[in-house]
């Protein structure tokens, strides 16, 4: 087997597994909107950094001017600052939108 495709830890086995009502998706009629909005906050902030992470490499390279260098930290920070305006108004923060990916880990990285 490749070592790009080896499991670092194996998958829990069947048994090990949380009871199912642990694992199971809880969807309601009453929540849909707000865990589609949140969803969609999730997927806004996992974008964002990657852009923000896209920049900075780009930054380190020396590839942009100090105009677009200017323009893109205005843009990425006006980004954070709205992203957290839409949190507060659902009830949301930033920490609340990171989604535990079982084996994999957390969604989104911690934030320093």
């Amino acid at each position: 087997m490749s070592r790009a495709f080896r499991l670092v830890q194996s998958p829990p086995r069947r048994q090990e597994r949380p009871s199912g009502a642990a694992r199971r998706i809880r969807a309601s009629r009453e929540t849909v909107e707000e865990d589609l909005l949140k969803l969609v906050l999730t997927l806004v902030e996992l974008l964002r950094q990657l852009i923000e992470r896209q920049a900075l490499r780009r930054v380190d390279a020396g590839d942009l001017t100090d105009e677009q260098e200017e323009e893109l930290g205005a843009t990425l920070l006006a980004l954070h600052d709205r992203l957290s305006d839409l949190c507060a108004e659902h009830g949301y923060s930033l920490e609340d939108l990171n989604l535990d990916l079982g084996p994999l880990g957390p969604l989104l990285p911690p934030r320093n």
